[in-house]
C-alpha cells in the first residue's frame, strides 16, 4: 500500500492517474449503497429513449473515482477531503475506462492544505473537471 505523500514532499504540477473501468456491477452497487435508482443508469429499455440511448454511470461513480485517487495516491492515506467542485461534462457508460488525473495546483505550507486539479477523461474526452482542497496531518 502507498503510504502516501507528506506536506513537504508534494511539489506544484506533481500527477497521479488512476484508472478504473465502469462496470455494470459498479453501476448497480452504486444504486444500491446510496439509493439512487434513477432509470438512467439501470434500465436499459428506459435509457435508449433518453439522448444517451443507453445507461450511464452515476456521475457520484465517476467523481468517486477522484476520491480513490486522492485517498490512495496523491496525497494518499491520511489526508482529509475537504472540498471540492465538480463539473460534468458528458456521460459516463458501462464499459468505459475512466482515466482520472490529479495534479498539485496549490500548496498550502502554513495550514497544512493542497489544492488539487481533478479531471475524468474516457477516450480522451473529458466527463469530469474540478477542484479539491485537502488537508495534510502533521508530520510525526
Amino acid at each position: 500500500m502507498n503510504s502516501g505523500f507528506t506536506l513537504e514532499e508534494l511539489t506544484l504540477d506533481q500527477t497521479v492517474e488512476y484508472r478504473k473501468t465502469v462496470t455494470q456491477q459498479d453501476v448497480q452497487a452504486f444504486a444500491e449503497v446510496t439509493g439512487d435508482t434513477n432509470p438512467v443508469h439501470l434500465d436499459a429499455d428506459y435509457a435508449a429513449t433518453t439522448s444517451f440511448g443507453q445507461p450511464i454511470a452515476h456521475g457520484m461513480l465517476t467523481a468517486g473515482f477522484i476520491s480513490a485517487a486522492i485517498g490512495t495516491q496523491l496525497p494518499g492515506p491520511g489526508c482529509i477531503y475537504l472540498e471540492q467542485t465538480l463539473k460534468f461534462r458528458s456521460p459516463v457508460f458501462i464499459g468505459q475506462e475512466v482515466v482520472t488525473k490529479i495534479t498539485v495546483a496549490d500548496i498550502n505550507e502554513r495550514r497544512r492544505r493542497v489544492t488539487l486539479k481533478t479531471v475524468c477523461e474516457c477516450e480522451g474526452k473529458v466527463v469530469v473537471t474540478g477542484e479539491a482542497t485537502i488537508m495534510l496531518p502533521a508530520a510525526e
